[in-house]
């Protein structure tokens, strides 16, 4: 069953991505995330009679490992271009992009994500074109309507923006590219890609037709959208509405919308341009970019191990599902961790787990990445040990993973200091199983005329009566034997 059973969904994305360098694509102005405003500028970047661009090598150099790494044909000669329109944070009047001859074209990713069936299902999207241009400024409001101010700080900043092919589905999909594409990015050090900073921003372009139709609709496009939940949710939220108006015989009109995360709603931006209302030019400061092949060929031999490559090395070594190496490999970050822990001692199929499910889900509630954090590699390592012995039952490890991801510290002192110290002794959950056994005959009648879920109930009187400290498996394996033995 298709993500809406009486419309074929037709996504497409847009992703500026800022590139890791020191300086602007064409001025040698900081690159710097919140500093006072105004504070990296120089006469390129406020666009100064007489001032002309020199273009930034390094930038070149990762975008050209961005195109390599997604699998697009770079190409030796490109054309920078002046994309002309009029908004307050951009001094030019134009922007420095690339049109009609970008850096490179024709690839694709083979993206991962559970159908509506929860299996894993494999699909290529393809990646039209990845070009470069320089960040526009921005503006800041007060909040009273009255006032706004400028803060050119990021005008200029090198970014290269990677459209992709129509081919997505479903927002389930888009997410998923644009998971694998950020993983791609950091990978191959082109971008932090960090989306709290403004580093890897999507445009989400939407339409919908009737199933077995060859001409797409009339498409929107949700700007700048800066999290993988809320691309998700306002592809939904924007299917949802087309839907709605061509039920009711209304016609899509093509507009640059926003999303309000806050109420779930859209809202209109501007009706869309298209390319002929940028009046698009070859710029006249800059000559064409020419990069030999040679240099290319470098790049890509020095390009590191990449996750697809990573997910099947994973996965061989460790003896991980096809599931667990692809979660762990869709952050380079959290792969890293994943080694290092093995490395410290830490049982590789035990450590994926934790990793794609406990932590994973206090990563997902914080909205953090696991570099973001203060767990280390030996710390989860010794905490995966605690676990693995005995002397801490998984579900006080859970309750200690919180504070071990915020506080950091030595998980074997913190048990101790807590005295979360598992009851392993066989005597004593032997007594404390007789006792709860001799409390509750109604539960041993109920047990033993076919009701096994009062099993689970007396497993949860002991458990209560050790706090949580002991071993369910073992607790529920001591009562069992005594109520089919007795």
């Amino acid at each position: 069953m298709s993500f809406r059973p009486d419309y074929e969904v037709v996504i497409g994305l847009e992703v500026h991505v800022q590139l890791r360098t020191r300086t602007k694509l064409f001025s040698t102005a900081a690159v710097s995330y919140g500093d006072e405003p105004n504070h990296h500028t120089t006469p390129v970047c406020l666009a100064l009679p007489g001032a002309l661009p020199v273009l930034n090598g390094q930038a070149v150099e990762l975008a050209v490992r961005a195109g390599i790494a997604t699998n697009c044909e770079v190409h030796p000669r490109s054309i920078f271009a002046r994309k002309n329109y009029f908004y307050p944070d951009l001094p030019k009047g134009y922007q420095i992009s690339q049109f009609e001859e970008p850096l490179a074209t024709g690839g694709w990713l083979d993206v991962e994500f559970e159908d509506e069936k929860g299996e894993l299902t494999t699909k290529r999207v393809g990646i039209t074109r990845i070009h470069m241009e320089e960040d526009a400024g921005k503006s800041l409001h007060d909040g009273s309507a009255v006032d706004s101010h400028i803060d050119l700080n990021r005008a200029g900043v090198p970014l290269i923006e990677i459209v992709s092919e129509p081919d997505m589905r479903s927002p389930a999909e888009a997410g998923a590219y644009l998971r694998k594409l950020r993983a791609i990015l950091r990978t191959v050090e082109a971008s932090d890609a960090d989306m709290e900073k403004g580093q890897f921003r999507c445009d989400a372009n939407v339409s919908l037709r009737r199933h077995g139709d060859t001409q797409l609709g009339t498409r929107t496009e949700t700007k700048n959208v800066n999290s993988f939940r809320f691309v998700e949710a306002a592809i939904e939220a924007e299917v949802e509405r087309q839907a709605r108006c061509l039920d009711e015989g209304e016609e899509i009109r093509q507009a640059t919308l926003g999303y309000d995360a806050d109420a779930d709603r859209l809202f209109v931006m501007r009706m869309k341009e298209n390319a002929d209302d940028y009046r698009y030019f070859p710029d006249p400061d800059l000559i064409p970019l020419v990069i030999e092949e040679a240099r290319i060929e470098q790049i890509r031999a020095g390009l590191p191990e990449l996750p697809d490559r990573r997910r099947a090395r994973l996965a061989d070594e460790h003896g991980l599902t096809a599931a667990e190496a692809a979660k762990l490999v869709a952050s380079a970050a959290l792969a890293d961790f994943f080694e290092s822990a093995v490395a410290a001692g830490a049982p590789a199929r035990a450590a994926a787990h934790w990793l794609t499910r406990e932590v994973a889900a206090c990563l997902n509630e914080r909205d953090l990445e696991i570099e973001a954090t203060a767990l280390v590699p030996d710390a989860f390592a010794s905490l995966l040990e605690l676990v693995e012995t005995g002397r801490l039952t998984a579900r006080s490890a859970r309750e200690l993973l919180p504070e071990l991801l915020e506080g950091g510290g030595d998980p074997a002192a913190l048990v101790s200091e807590r005295g979360l110290e598992a009851v392993s002794d066989e005597g004593a959950l032997e007594v404390l199983a007789d006792e709860v056994l001799a409390s509750n005959p109604k539960a041993i009648a109920s047990y033993r005329d076919g009701d096994k879920k009062s099993l689970n109930f007396l497993m949860g009187q002991v458990m209560k009566k050790t706090q949580g400290k002991a071993d369910p498996a073992r607790v529920r394996q001591i009562l069992a034997g005594k109520l089919d033995g007795s």
